[in-house]
């Protein structure tokens, strides 16, 4: 005789738990492969039942399958929408997916239910950041501190969204204080080293750097960073420790491998060695090619295309309908052309706020105009792509772009692409054109490691033909927009007179003469691009004519500029 299921249900409810706590014994004692097979027998007789869900979902995360993991544990919620621990996890998943929209919303879920726990405010402001909502992310870090004042991790938060804030003096304060309470924590010191980069304290940015390399003496990128801050000199501490890094550098990982040549290149030119210092290059910027899918016929066909539309007929038949805002300077060209050194001239002006690199004008012409771009343009478009630009730039720098200032500069060496758009949309603003000996900017490029990779970059024979490129788009610029909005700034004229160049530059933006601009690597403001060092320098000579220093190994740049090679 068969038993009633309101006996035999009792009865497998207390199988399946005695079965998912044997599982779970298994799992904590190391015997993957059996809590596996029970949990999943588990969940084949009750799909539904939460301990083998969530049991299972911590399993799959530990064998590193995060899709599964998340899945399971979002079922496990379902069940239990109000296990605080359960919803953190679940945005841990979703996080390590960079799901973060999603982990936001169960970091929610969780500090409503417990609005005291420090660390849940953190890990929320972390996915917040994650989304580039900063000014939120610090709301949540602050909370953090509220409830816990020595979180260092939310100390650790706080300063670097702080810092990307251009807040700087409040960064340096917690990044210090999260130093302090967790004095062996690489990344708090890496962090704290950013930001004092990023305002020019070189020796602060050393000793943070010394301090994390001790603590990390394997890691390549902070040798690489240090290497941007120190003067090497034969037989310097310094130079012993990288050469001995370089020493076992193929054991490395790739990336690793990188950014150890790229180290060793700028020893190896700081104390004279050229051909040892070309040789690091070549063998660094190979590495990094290989990683980098570049594709130059896609970028010359679009600059091809962009000369096509952007005709003296229509800049003729759309100018002076955009936005009527002249507080836009846009600093555009080669990367490592002299356009950090021109803005920080500018920013030295009390009227001018420097708002550094921006991808602003590029994103706002995607959300605004889509795949209309650059055909059927029209005033309304225009003057929508003019507002909402100017809308996001005073959103995401309201540090640089101050109520005093009647300028601000955005200098993304890329915008070169849209200066056509750029009149249009905004046809009070000024634009200006870093220029510098071609083989001077190539090889400078070349030198750089470039954080925010420049795909043209890494070989000698594509970035020649980019620079070629490049300059017969800034001709047809020179030859369709009108000569007051494009000003062309030669870097060497600069070198060789500030002062006349500093008049230029601030004629042409509108302002009065100010001294202060002859005093430029005294402006007390955050750098983020790769000439962070330099600008905190007076004029120096020493980078003009730095190729002759390679001369003869240039060969696959010099035919490429002169259109040789590739067609």
């Amino acid at each position: 005789m068969t038993a009633p299921a309101a006996v035999i249900a009792p009865n497998l409810a207390a199988r399946l738990e005695r079965a998912q706590r044997k599982a779970l014994d298994f799992q904590t004692t190391g015997q993957e492969s059996r809590a596996d097979r029970l949990y999943r027998r588990i969940l084949r007789i009750a799909p539904s039942h939460f301990g083998a869900l969530a049991g299972l979902g911590l399993l799959r995360e530990q064998q590193g399958r995060i899709d599964e993991a998340e899945d399971l544990i979002r079922q496990a919620v379902a069940q239990q929408p109000g296990m605080v621990p359960l919803l953190v996890k679940h945005a841990h998943l979703l996080a390590r997916q960079l799901r973060f929209d999603e982990a936001v919303e169960r970091f929610r879920q969780a500090v409503a239910l417990d609005p005291r726990d420090s660390t849940i405010h953190n890990e929320l402001g972390m996915a917040l950041h994650g989304l580039g909502q900063l000014s939120e992310a610090e709301r949540h870090f602050r909370a953090a501190l509220d409830l816990s004042p020595d979180h260092a991790d939310a100390h650790n938060n706080l300063g670097t969204t702080l810092r990307q804030l251009n807040r700087h003096d409040e960064a340096t304060v917690h990044l210090r204080r999260a130093t302090e309470l967790t004095p062996a924590s690489s990344a708090a010191w890496s962090n704290l080293a950013k930001t004092m980069m990023e305002v020019g304290q070189v020796d602060e940015v050393v000793e943070a750097l010394e301090r994390v390399i001790a603590m990390a003496p394997d890691k390549a990128r902070y040798y690489r960073s240090l290497s941007e801050a120190w003067r090497f000199t034969p037989g310097d501490r310094h130079l012993t420790a990288l050469e001995e890094m370089a020493r076992n550098v193929e054991s490395l990982p790739a990336d690793s491998r990188i950014e150890i040549h790229f180290a060793m290149a700028k020893a190896m030119d700081d104390i004279g060695e050229y051909g040892r210092a070309f040789d690091h290059l070549l063998q660094g910027n190979r590495l990094k090619r290989t990683s980098i899918a570049y594709d130059e016929d896609f970028f010359f066909e679009q600059f091809e295309r962009i000369r096509a539309a952007f005709t003296p007929e229509l800049i003729g038949r759309l100018g002076g309908l955009g936005h009527d805002s002249a507080e836009p300077v846009f600093i555009l060209g080669m990367p490592r052309s002299g356009s950090t050194l021109v803005e920080q001239i500018l920013a030295s002006h009390p009227a001018v706020a420097a708002a550094g690199e921006l991808d602003t004008f590029s994103q706002t012409v995607g959300a605004v105009l889509g795949p209309r771009f650059p055909a059927d343009i029209t005033a309304p478009d225009l003057q929508r792509v003019g507002a909402a630009y100017l809308d996001a730039v005073h959103l995401e720098v309201p540090g640089n772009t101050a109520r005093a200032a009647i300028r601000f500069t955005d200098k993304m060496p890329v915008n070169f692409v849209f200066a056509g758009l750029i009149h249009l949309a905004l046809p009070r603003a000024r634009i200006i054109h870093t220029r510098r000996d071609p083989v001077d900017t190539c090889v400078s490029c070349f030198s750089k490691f470039f954080v925010n990779s420049q795909p043209f970059a890494w070989d000698l024979g594509e970035l020649g033909r980019y620079w070629l490129a490049y300059d017969a788009l800034m001709r047809h610029w020179r030859q369709t927009l009108p000569p007051e909005v494009l000003l062309e700034v030669d870097y060497q004229a600069v070198v060789d007179d500030l002062e006349g160049q500093a008049r230029r530059l601030l004629a042409h933006c509108g302002l009065d003469w100010d001294p202060a601009c002859l005093d430029f690597h005294r402006t007390p403001r955050p750098v983020r691009t790769a000439s962070w060092a330099q600008v905190r320098q007076p004029i120096y000579r020493n980078a003009v004519g730095r190729w002759h220093a390679y001369d003869d190994r240039l060969a696959p740049l010099l035919e490429a500029l002169q259109g040789k090679g590739r067609q």
